[in-house]
């Protein structure tokens, strides 16, 4: 194990092959706001090493000899899990990557830019836990929606990208040709999928149809305004207009109510 200086965001490299941890360490030092602190050769030594740094972050490999990654996220302790994005070269085990609440599911080989990517999204999810505003808002928050906390993630394929997106970041999900535009947090990611298929995995107590090709989520939702026409529109928190059908007014309404009770 080789020991680095710690930065602000902490991360431990875990790959049986050399070259791929040299590959992560050259591309990881662009990255000013994160430090490697450790590198690990197998997954012994992973578990070892997190449960002993408790990093931020963990790029971990998927296959090794002996105890896999799989196998790593399994023996840590929940309270020492870091942000974990899983590195390999077999895009079958995304699934189950995705299922053990992975940040990201990087493919090799991979370009620079893939990796830049990769680490916008890592920066901001860690950004998020470091919130302190964050925690203040957490009791607030589970009164409003009667204890449930928000683990629910959203998992679709861009070409040959997988994106995993938090249900609570999506403002809402609007049909383009053959195509779903999923706007998050001021950023608009594309899927080749049909709305009805994302409907169906969307948390239902969150999400509800407005229209024949958009759903919102909506809590949020900052006002609804009456249209001469007889629908109505939405105003969302982020400023984002959309109208309602009236065909679909009912049901919103109806979910807004449960919402608020």
């Amino acid at each position: 194990m080789t020991k680095i200086s710690a930065g602000p965001w902490r991360v431990v490299l875990v790959d049986d092959e050399p070259p791929a941890r040299q590959t992560l360490r050259l591309l990881m030092a662009r990255e000013k706001d994160f430090e490697i602190v450790a590198e690990c050769g197998h997954g012994e030594e992973a578990i070892a090493t997190v449960a002993g740094l408790r990093p931020d972050a963990l790029f971990l490999d998927v296959r090794m000899p002996g105890v896999d990654g799989f196998d790593v996220l399994t023996r840590l302790p929940a309270e020492t899990t870091p942000a974990v994005v899983f590195v390999t070269a077999y895009d079958r085990y995304a699934p189950q990557a995705f299922e053990r609440h992975a940040i990201e599911y990087l493919l090799k080989p991979f370009t620079d830019e893939r990796f830049a990517d990769v680490v916008d999204h890592l920066r901001a999810r860690l950004r998020e836990r470091s919130y302190a505003a964050l925690a203040a808002r957490l009791p607030g928050y589970l009164a409003g929606t009667g204890g449930r906390a928000d683990r629910r993630q959203l998992m679709v394929k861009d070409g040959s990208r997988t994106h995993v997106i938090a249900e609570a970041e999506i403002a809402w999900i609007e049909a383009e040709d053959y195509y779903v535009g999923i706007n998050v947090r001021g950023r608009r990611i594309l899927a080749r999928e049909p709305l009805k298929a994302l409907e169906d995995r969307l948390d239902p107590s969150a999400f509800v149809r407005i229209h024949r090709s958009a759903i919102v989520n909506t809590a949020w939702i900052k006002a609804i305004e009456p249209l001469a026409s007889g629908d109505q529109r939405l105003v969302l928190t982020d400023g984002t207009v959309l109208r309602v059908s009236r065909t679909h007014r009912a049901a919103l309404m109806r979910r807004i109510g449960r919402s608020s009770d």
